[in-house]
């Protein structure tokens, strides 16, 4: 008999007799994030994971100021620090050492308030997540249950699983998203295939524990060497993570081997047994694709299953984090009746556009890095050393991208407005009783923050419509406002933040989507009344004049 899978909890929290609002098909890192956003808001969530128990080693080694904004709001935000570290600087170096390329991270005060980079082990990320989901007591998770069957039907879906003695059971849900990797059964259900954009190599991955804490300068370090491409990058706390491509006529099954990963640890970075004990040690293909279809009916995917990308811009689990932060938030919505479903065509369409951003900049710098020509590799180098000393290499490109597509605010012609699809700074804020940042402080969801009385730019009818969301109207009072003497719905802009941001995109107040993200920016010329009209009509197209 095999052993018996687990939930989180058992008896009357488990409903076999009734329909769950939300199936999560797979429990990684991506599911855990999506299982505890809805969870929180109170929807009954049943996640189904293959494995009996969750995954020990390393995979992802970073993620970025937006994910460790998202996983605050997932109730992991007093625990980033057990698990993850400041990434620090990042350099590129070719096979002379040379330098080609610097990118400093910030450590902190970020644009969501978070670090820009955050390096972290991923087993101490999982563990704090499912942590937290253990609390909701409207949440399930069935561990050892492989999902094998998956129907629509006229109001949601059923779900078949199968157990490790070959025991079937049916699972119905009203909504089924599919968190469950590259080879997701959901994406194949769907009958989505991705767009390959060929970019693909073998790379032999070596996560070491360190037998002490010594410090590496830089941090994180690309060697651009064509005899021999690698990477040594920080991998959370006491955690380091070397890397080497494969190279031409060399294969996975003689590469992925101890022996193999200590003579190259030996042979290209003078590290041995005696600096720290190997982990684990994997072949792993890095490929770069997207889902052509993210959604059919009552079925969706996210992260993995909807996306592939190479590593070099450390945005594989990011950007699996903001898909199910876009998704969560109208899901809750359509849950409700207070948006019809067509709002969910705008999570692909808005989620597609920053993973194609995204994939395109990993997958350029992997041509950086994976050059195994000699001559290539050469011009190569040529160029970025020529542009570093001459300082002029470009900007690095950022990950982030504003909305360009879905749910944001559009004039008569169909364009956005101006800050319409920006994120929002996360800026740190007094009330009352303290400072923190704005999330914690002001309270997460919809948020209508205006330099003006609410009141005075508002009528009763809009502001019943924002209460009706659940949004929070706040007033932003500026930098030096004395926070003891605030009226209530008020915070000060401790520095400067927030206030400098609306000035950027001349406006007196933004209306936020619960995932940061600005729906649009009051103005003299686009009032708040306007505004939230706006956002009614975009949230329920089709209820908008019930």
């Amino acid at each position: 008999m095999a052993e018996p899978a687990t939930g989180h909890r058992a008896g009357p929290h488990w409903w076999p007799d009734d329909t769950a609002d939300l199936l999560i098909v797979g429990y990684g890192p991506v599911g855990q994030v999506l299982a505890n956003l809805m969870a929180r808001r109170g929807r009954r969530v049943v996640a189904v994971e293959r494995h009996a128990r969750p995954y020990t080693m390393p995979r992802a080694v970073a993620f970025d100021g937006e994910a460790a904004r998202i996983l605050a709001t997932a109730g992991v935000e007093d625990h980033l620090a057990s698990f993850g570290e400041p990434s620090g600087d990042y350099m590129w170096r070719n096979g002379e050492g040379r330098d080609l390329l610097y990118i400093d991270a910030a450590e902190v005060h970020g644009r969501n308030g978070w670090p820009e980079s955050t390096s972290m082990y991923q087993p101490g990320l999982e563990e704090a997540l499912i942590t937290y989901g253990k609390q909701l007591p409207n949440l399930t998770v069935l561990r050892g249950y492989e999902a094998v069957g998956l129907t629509q039907t006229g109001d949601g879906a059923e779900l078949e699983v199968r157990d490790g003695d070959g025991v079937r059971r049916r699972l119905r849900g009203r909504w089924v998203v599919g968190c469950d990797g590259a080879n997701s059964f959901v994406r194949r259900t769907i009958g989505s295939d991705f767009d390959d954009l060929g970019f693909h190599h073998d790379w032999l991955i070596c996560d070491l524990v360190l037998h002490d804490r010594r410090a590496f300068v830089p941090n994180n370090l690309q060697i651009c060497d064509p005899v021999r491409p690698r990477t040594q990058v920080s991998a959370g706390p006491g955690h380091r993570r070397w890397e080497f491509m494969l190279l031409p006529g060399e294969r996975r099954e003689e590469m992925d081997t101890r022996e193999t990963a200590w003579r190259l640890l030996g042979e290209w970075c003078g590290i041995t047994p005696d600096d720290g004990i190997m982990e684990r040690h994997a072949v792993y293909t890095f490929q770069a694709a997207t889902a052509r279809q993210w959604r059919d009916g009552r079925l969706l995917i996210a992260g993995d299953a909807a996306h592939l990308m190479p590593p070099f811009a450390g945005q594989g689990m990011s950007s699996g984090f903001r898909d199910v932060m876009n998704l969560a938030w109208k899901l809750d919505l359509v849950l409700d009746g207070r948006s019809d479903a067509s709002l969910l065509d705008s999570y692909a369409e808005e989620r597609r556009a920053h993973v194609q951003h995204a994939t395109g900049m990993s997958v350029n710098l992997g041509k950086v890095i994976c050059q195994t020509d000699a001559k290539a590799a050469a011009d190569r180098d040529a160029v970025m050393i020529a542009a570093r000393e001459r300082k002029l290499a470009r900007p690095q490109q950022s990950p982030f991208q504003p909305l360009t597509k879905g749910l944001v605010w559009r004039d008569e012609k169909g364009r956005r407005r101006r800050g319409a699809g920006d994120q929002v700074p996360q800026a740190r804020v007094a009330h009352r009783t303290g400072t923190g940042l704005f999330d914690e402080t002001v309270g997460r969801g919809f948020v209508f923050v205006s330099l003006d009385e609410p009141q005075q730019v508002l009528d009763t009818a809009r502001l019943a419509f924002l209460e009706s969301l659940g949004a929070h109207v706040v007033r932003l009072l500026p930098a030096g406002t004395d926070p003891s003497a605030l009226p209530a719905g008020s915070v000060v802009d401790v520095e400067g933040t927030l206030g400098a941001y609306l000035d950027s995109v001349g406006a007196r107040g933004v209306l936020v989507r619960p995932d940061t993200y600005v729906f649009g920016a009051a103005s003299a010329a686009a009032p708040a009344g306007a505004l939230v009209d706006a956002l009614r009509a975009g949230l329920a197209p089709a209820l908008a004049s019930v």
